[in-house]
């Protein structure tokens, strides 16, 4: 095996696959938004987690010491743990990717060999099954044993590629063999145990590591086996909803309608579109198109986020929770919208991108990583929000006291199920990855940011791009040609769906390529050292309205600013002041203005709002006249609401024209 193919997600040999994956560290965000994050995951974040999951409270280390016979204790924590231990151990691989801290590898080597003395000699390990009588191994899918082993292969792949070091890996394959040995015959006690989906993504990134077949077969008999067998409860889904809950009443070649459990369903398609992606099997990408069209067309609000309810029903009208319900059902107050399947929607957009070499799927991952997948963590690193509702009011539903806290009205310390914080960490860490993919002659630019890029191209040639650019808060982006080939390649740079009236530029020189929203501006020619590309995207302040069939936001509007999503906060308004109260003019003059010293630096949006006093609450009452008052104020980045203090917050406001 080599390390040579570093990638986080590595589609580099992927046959089906069209825009394939850089090597992980091969861009480096140098300033500007991600460049801090990605500082803050260094600095604050991940030493904070570490913290919480190393010691007493997250208990995620100790649960491996105990199952290695070196603590006495009991298990603590959900029984998916595990794999967010592992999650946490991915964003410190990451981090040592970028910085060749020999610190970082000296930790993950002591938590390596934790987990490789708790491991046992069949290569089985989960901590929960290990620790507590009572509990046998594939027993009952509630255990979550696939999820913790998807996590532990991928965290097991990307340490392998980016330390050339093989002992996680081996802990991966060691446990991997355990699983192709238990469940790749067509027993049927097993047929309904791959719930949890992310070991089909973990089976195929062995795949791509360590170029076993077996593992690639493994991760297409889950998906095989999917609505093959009667949905009725038996000893292996007791006290676990079954069904559409748990993506296993339609095949999934026959699906055309997210539902269920979105973090399940999302993780089930991105493990999909990878078996594709080696594969190429028509019958798996037709289904994954219509499901993507479901997701982002039907059922996923402005900010990107998914998974509308906390408890439903399925249009099956089997129970779900923390899922998708009907399209166009999209609830404010109550919106459940984990930062998880946040994240997952991005997950699965990148694939179908690489996939598709499309740049309409990059426009999810943008619009997920300013909004509701940032929204789950606080600016100071060190608090998380599980659920992102798109307005908060006290004493409503979701404010009420909850024992997981997963829709609290403020960030929270810890989570007790702590799968959010240790995903969205990771993501941040990991987000250079996605910055650029590597075209068959050329270099597709998908995220924007201050960044450099040193890369080889597909056909062996070096690349060195930098990019320079203020982005999100002002839409010029400068990318300059550092070093290349001196024959002919592309470079493909994205054209954002809201950019409308874009320009492109080479050399100050107009380059006659089409600027087209939602698609690749594509130019190729040969390029020198010096030449820059310039794309100058308007960022204009825009409202949003929803499509006529989302009751909830009908006559109400959104505000949205090139790729950032704005609320109102009540500690921009008066004391006291309902948001429920605040209206919006549809003429209100918005103007943008940047404060770099406000909420780690944000632009806001300043404008007049309208707010009523006279309601009183009656759950009915006779119309009068509205009494307006009007309120100069400012809107902030959503993302960035819940940092000074409990607050009430809406996105969408009843607009006065």
């Amino acid at each position: 095996m080599s390390t040579h193919n570093k990638a986080i997600t590595n589609t580099s040999e992927s046959p089906y696959v069209k825009l394939k994956s850089i090597n992980f560290g091969d861009c480096k965000w140098d300033k500007g938004f991600w460049s801090e994050k990605v500082k803050a995951a260094q600095d604050k974040m991940l030493p904070y987690m570490g913290d919480v999951l190393c010691g007493d409270i997250g208990h995620g280390l100790n649960n491996f010491k105990i199952a290695a016979g070196e603590k006495e204790g009991e298990h603590k924590g959900f029984y998916w743990h595990d794999g967010d231990f592992y999650k946490f151990m991915e964003a410190k691989t990451y981090i040592y990717g970028l910085t060749k801290d020999a610190a970082i590898l000296k930790e993950l080597d002591e938590y390596i060999e934790i987990i490789g003395r708790a491991q046992e000699e069949d290569g089985y390990i989960h901590t929960h099954i290990q620790i507590t009588d009572g509990a046998d191994r594939f027993e009952n899918r509630k255990y979550h044993e696939m999820y913790n082993f998807g996590h532990l292969f991928i965290a097991g792949s990307v340490h392998y590629r980016l330390t050339g070091q093989r002992n996680f890996l081996d802990i991966a394959i060691k446990q991997a063999d355990l699983l192709y040995t238990y469940f790749m015959p067509d027993t049927k006690h097993y047929q309904r145990f791959g719930f949890n989906q992310t070991q089909i993504m973990g089976l195929v990134e062995l795949y791509r590591t360590v170029k076993d077949k077996k593992y690639l077969k493994l991760a297409e008999k889950f998906i095989n086996r999917r609505g093959t067998f009667e949905i009725i409860h038996d000893s292996t889904t007791a006290g676990y909803p079954i069904g559409d809950m748990v993506q296993e009443r339609t095949p999934l070649r026959e699906s055309e309608e997210a539902v269920g459990h979105a973090v399940l369903a999302l993780y089930y398609y991105a493990g999909a579109a990878d078996v594709y992606a080696e594969t190429g099997e028509k019958a798996l990408i037709d289904a994954l198109d219509k499901l993507w069209e479901n997701v982002t067309g039907k059922k996923m609000y402005v900010t990107g986020a998914v998974g509308q309810a906390h408890y439903g029903a399925s249009t099956n009208l089997d129970m779900i929770e923390e899922g998708f319900i009907d399209a166009y059902m999209m609830p404010n107050m109550t919106a459940y919208n984990e930062t998880c399947a946040n994240l997952c929607n991005a997950m699965f957009s990148s694939r179908m991108m690489g996939i598709k070499e499309e740049s309409r799927y990059a426009d999810i991952i943008e619009l997920v990583l300013y909004n509701s997948g940032l929204s789950g963590i606080g600016i100071e690193g060190k608090d998380y929000f599980y659920s992102n509702p798109l307005r908060m009011v006290n004493n409503s539903r979701n404010y009420d006291s909850h024992d997981d806290v997963t829709e609290s009205p403020v960030r929270q310390p810890y989570l007790e199920c702590f799968c959010c914080p240790p995903n969205l960490v990771r993501t941040i860490c990991k987000s250079s990855g996605w910055a650029y993919n590597l075209s068959e002659n050329g270099v597709a630019v998908v995220l924007f940011g201050g960044n450099n890029l040193d890369t080889t191209m597909l056909d062996g040639s070096s690349l060195k791009l930098s990019q320079d650019t203020e982005y999100p808060w002002k839409g010029l982006v400068k990318i300059t040609i550092d070093e290349c080939k001196n024959s002919a390649f592309e470079i493909k740079v994205r054209i954002p769906k809201w950019a409308v009236g874009s320009t492109l530029k080479v050399n100050g020189e107009d380059t006659g390529v089409a600027t087209i929203p939602g698609t690749f501006a594509n130019i190729e020619r040969v390029w020198f050292a010096g030449d820059t590309i310039t794309l100058d995207m308007p960022m204009e302040v825009t409202r949003i309205e929803g499509h006529n069939r989302i009751e909830e936001v009908r006559n109400q509007i959104a505000i949205k600013r090139g790729p950032i999503v704005y609320c109102i906060e009540s500690p921009d308004l008066p004391k006291d002041t309902s948001i429920l109260g605040v209206y919006i003019k549809g003429d209100a003059n918005l103007e943008a203005e940047h404060k770099e010293d406000f909420l780690g630096g944000v632009t806001v949006v300043n404008t007049e709002l309208l707010l009523r006093e006279d309601k009183n609450d009656d759950m009915y009452q006779t119309v009068t006249k509205p009494v307006l008052k009007s309120y100069k104020t400012q809107l902030v980045p959503y993302f960035a609401w819940s940092n000074r203090g409990q607050a009430e917050m809406t996105v969408f406001m009843p607009v006065i024209w």
